[in-house]
């Protein structure tokens, strides 16, 4: 049984966590990258999309001289997309879950952290402006921003983190049970050898 609940445990952080993870970042393809933060100074960002791009995700990759960054609920940076005078995304970035960044150069301290701006569901064809600027949360050092957009995303099933979790929970509980009500057999008397009788 013990088996059967770590397969369970497996496929609940497959659910759960590994398919919206490759989902949000791996899933369709990349239209480009774009810097939109250097020496001290933001640019607006003009991309032309067309139908086709749809889904768009938006992603922000901050370049900082940080092992963490710590905004304690604070906003890093902000972000709005805008097409023909509309706004059809504006999203807050504080880049608080990002435990794993990645090494910008073996040679600097420097980390890189990603955080997901959301979604452009409906594309119309266009150009869109893409804003980024400062939040309130002033004191992290950043050396960069790249602006990334990912089209044709596949959207993720609400109901696979509840049910990744779910399973998750009874693969861990259903483990830990098996470990208490773990002991050793009682053992088979007639296993023992037979006594010998007489001399020595």
């Amino acid at each position: 049984m013990r088996f059967v609940f770590v397969l369970i445990l497996l496929a609940g952080t497959g659910i759960g966590v590994i398919y919206p993870w490759a989902m949000s970042n791996f899933s369709g393809h990349e239209i480009g990258t774009w810097r939109v933060y250097e020496q001290g100074r933001f640019k607006p960002l003009t991309v032309p999309l067309g139908s086709r791009d749809a889904r768009v995700r938006v992603l922000v990759d901050l370049t900082a001289r940080a092992e963490r960054i710590v905004s304690q609920q604070r906003t890093v940076l902000t972000l709005t997309a805008a097409s023909g005078g509309r706004t059809v995304l504006a999203s807050t970035l504080q880049f608080n879950h990002s435990d794993n960044p990645r090494q910008a150069s073996p040679q600097l301290p420097d980390k890189i952290f990603r955080d997901q701006a959301g979604v452009i569901e409906n594309v119309n064809p266009g150009p869109y402006v893409f804003t980024v600027g400062q939040g309130d949360a002033d004191d992290i050092p950043m050396r960069a921003v790249d602006l990334i957009l990912r089209s044709g995303v596949g959207e993720i099933d609400s109901r696979a983190r509840p049910v990744g979790f779910s399973l998750m929970t009874v693969g861990l509980i259903g483990f830990l049970l098996t470990l208490r009500t773990h002991g050793g057999r009682p053992e088979n008397p007639n296993s023992q050898p037979p006594p010998r009788w007489g001399r020595g």
